[in-house]
């Protein structure tokens, strides 16, 4: 045996070897704790300087972004001042939230949506160093039936092909009304199977999944690889299974975690839409639980 097939041997059983000890190797990075900041808007809409030093101060080093469409402005900035600021605190803002732009408000449509002036807001994202633009919601008058989420699934995939081109991945996050039947098929699944998977990838909200009754890890096991994001919200142990703080609920986190190599995970996210007395005491309580059990 020559000594350079020696050593390849070598050098490619230390690799399997590390590989084994540390699967996690090449999973999320787990210096990033993100905050969707969705949870503090009344802050960031006062003062969104401070609200980022104080998001920074409790402990997160990600965020994700939640104003875009409509304005097409990041909290009042544009993309260039945005991410001077996030920089500032230490911060990256991996992923933001966009609207799908076909409800009209006011009677116009809003821009910086998939469908309508999606080019400057992908522009925008890249210039702020987003990897991920989330479709957030989709309204009422948006939904319609199996159908029409077909044609959605259509525009999504079209968008993904823009986002596609400046490095950026499309994605979809789900509330609870995307598991609501209709001809013993869910929307959710629509989106899911009509959608091209390279284009499309999904954020699991486990607060949503689990009030529409559904179960993060099977769904995992049936999709792998097409939920990098995940919004990490509890659900409250009360008949009304309200919001609460990450670890005062009854959802498996551990458990579910488990789950994040074969589910694709790249980020994660806090969200808490009502908190129950300042935001900012709420998000410390999830960072707290999340840095002593999950990473």
């Amino acid at each position: 045996m020559t000594t350079t097939r020696r050593s390849f041997l070598k050098t490619s059983a230390l690799l399997s070897a590390g590989l084994l000890a540390a699967p996690n190797l090449f999973a999320y990075d787990k210096k990033y704790i993100g905050l969707q900041l969705y949870t503090v808007r009344d802050a960031m809409s006062k003062d969104p300087v401070a609200s980022l030093a104080k998001v920074a101060q409790v402990g997160y080093t990600s965020v994700e972004g939640a104003t875009y469409t409509g304005n097409e402005l990041f909290y009042g900035m544009d993309s260039k001042a945005f991410k001077a600021l996030l920089k500032q605190n230490g911060l990256i803002m991996p992923s933001a939230h966009y609207r799908l732009g076909e409800e009209q408000v006011n009677g116009a449509s809003q821009k910086g949506t998939i469908l309508n002036d999606w080019e400057k807001a992908v522009s925008d994202a890249a210039e702020v160093g987003v990897k991920y633009m989330v479709c957030a919601y989709l309204s009422t008058p948006e939904r319609g039936n199996l159908d029409h989420y077909k044609k959605i699934a259509e525009d999504f995939n079209k968008a993904g092909e823009i986002c596609k081109k400046s490095g950026i991945q499309l994605c979809y996050h789900n509330h609870d009304f995307e598991f609501i039947q209709e001809n013993g098929k869910y929307p959710y699944e629509i989106l899911l199977a009509a959608t091209d998977k390279n284009l499309v990838k999904f954020e699991i909200d486990l607060y949503w999944l689990t009030k529409a009754n559904q179960d993060p890890i099977a769904l995992i096991n049936k999709h792998p690889g097409r939920f990098p994001l995940w919004h990490v919200k509890d659900l409250d142990k009360t008949p009304e299974r309200k919001f609460t703080e990450v670890g005062n609920g009854i959802i498996d986190f551990k458990k579910i975690f488990t789950q994040a190599d074969k589910a694709g995970l790249k980020y994660f996210f806090v969200e808490q839409d009502v908190c129950p007395g300042d935001p900012f005491d709420s998000i410390t309580q999830s960072i707290t639980y999340i840095k002593k059990n999950l990473v």
